[in-house]
């Protein structure tokens, strides 16, 4: 007997449970394929561009990507530096040498790829920056491009000038947000699991001295991945 046969031949032979064992087979190789490809995007939303927001959110995109490296790609988004006018959500246009940098964002979360979303924030009196508002404000476009981040697994990072100084209202008003986006909001997971990844600046600009704050970036950046993987398995 020739020591290689064609598939067809094989399976005439073999009969209806060859079959099946290669139908599972190829749709398992193509249930790999199609799993291979999610990303998870972090938007820093601090005006100081790489600082511990910024740190905070890698933190979490390198534990989300750890979940799966052949199937999960990040990327960090840093608003500082960057132009967004809130007005345009209020109908006021644009002056005529006015910038608008939040196309160039959107276009990045609207990326079919994109399965999770992280946004970070620091801490101003208890409360999110104006920067995180004009972006919040500004993914209004998405509720009206029919709910564009509706079922995208979603995340909260909030950086304080002290250990208790307002992180859970914060991550909870960011929170609320992405709820009317129909996202699938989730915290950090175990064993810290809460609201999300509360982390704490001590003065240092250094978030790695925070033990306790880069463990719950850890668990909300894994968290993030393991939901975003789960959703993004094909149906069998």
């Amino acid at each position: 007997m020739a020591e290689s046969v064609s598939r067809r031949t094989f399976l005439g032979v073999a009969g209806p449970g060859a079959a099946a064992v290669a139908g599972t087979a190829a749709f398992s190789a193509a249930a790999v394929e199609s799993a291979a490809a999610i990303k998870i995007v972090g938007v820093a939303c601090s005006p100081r561009k790489g600082k511990t927001t910024a740190q905070a959110l890698r933190i979490c995109l390198e534990a989300a990507r750890a979940v799966d490296p052949q199937r999960i790609e990040v990327e960090l988004i840093e608003l500082a530096g960057l132009k967004i006018p809130a007005q345009v959500v209020a109908g006021i246009p644009l002056e005529a040498d006015e910038r608008d940098d939040f196309p160039d964002v959107a276009s990045k979360l609207a990326n079919p790829k994109v399965a999770g979303i992280l946004v970070g924030t620091p801490v101003y009196f208890a409360n999110m920056t104006t920067l995180c508002k004009a972006f919040i404000d500004r993914c209004g476009m998405f509720r009206k491009k029919n709910f564009a981040l509706s079922g995208k697994v979603a995340g909260v990072v909030a950086v304080g000038g002290v250990r208790n100084g307002g992180q859970e209202l914060v991550i909870q008003s960011v929170q609320a947000a992405l709820f009317c986006h129909e996202m699938l909001v989730v915290g950090d997971g175990r064993p810290t699991g809460h609201f999300g990844a509360r982390l704490w600046n001590d003065g240092s600009d250094d978030i790695s001295r925070d033990d306790f704050g880069v463990k719950t970036a850890k668990n909300l950046g894994r968290h993030v991945a393991e939901v975003a993987l789960a959703r993004s398995a094909p149906a069998r």
